[in-house]
């Protein structure tokens, strides 16, 4: 094991801590700043993975503004801490056999390669993933032509412009919504 695959494993383990502590908080706030403790170990594997682009937008973007947004409407909201309700023991349970099924069904694909992917997609005796999944040589290729920022942005604003602009307008709504509520109680 090399000194990358120790970080990657690393950044996975507090990705994960991060987020279980995210999700079982009763406090909003506390909840919050581990979703951005979160975000942080997930820049950090695409770092590992050399996708900085993604890494900084993660950052700037998901754990800088938003989740800056995030803890203002908490705070202006003045949501306190929640009193634990311990007879949602069946929900727990449900979600407890979930992960049990989703880390099995991981398991059981941490054997398949791109090569065992394309024999299994295809009727060719032994045939090349790149013909078998042409997507990924076209993406490739307009990383190469474009660069990683122009061929992240080029699908963003030409194919999938009006729900970036919806999903803005949205986040939007929410924020005057808050607003609105937390005035109410002034």
């Amino acid at each position: 094991m090399d000194v990358v695959q120790i970080v990657f494993w690393c950044f996975a383990g507090w990705a994960i801590l991060s987020a279980l502590l995210c999700v079982t908080r009763a406090n909003p706030i506390s909840s919050a700043l581990w979703l951005v403790s979160t975000m942080f170990s997930l820049a950090g594997i695409f770092i590992l993975l050399h996708a900085e682009f993604i890494a900084a937008i993660q950052v700037l973007v998901y754990a800088g503004a938003v989740m800056v947004l995030f803890l203002f409407v908490i705070m202006l909201l003045n949501l306190e801490e929640t009193p634990r309700d311990w007879n949602r023991w069946m929900f727990w349970l449900a979600g407890a056999g979930l992960s049990i099924l989703l880390a099995a069904q991981l398991v059981a694909l941490r054997g398949y390669s791109p090569q065992r992917l394309a024999n299994e997609f295809s009727s060719m005796p032994s045939p090349d993933p790149g013909l078998v999944f042409p997507e990924g040589a076209v993406a490739r290729q307009a990383v190469e032509a474009r660069g990683v920022v122009g061929a992240l942005a080029e699908p963003l604003f030409q194919g999938y412009l009006i729900p970036f602009e919806i999903t803005s307008i949205l986040l939007l709504a929410a924020v005057i919504g808050a607003v609105v509520l937390s005035k109410k109680r002034l």
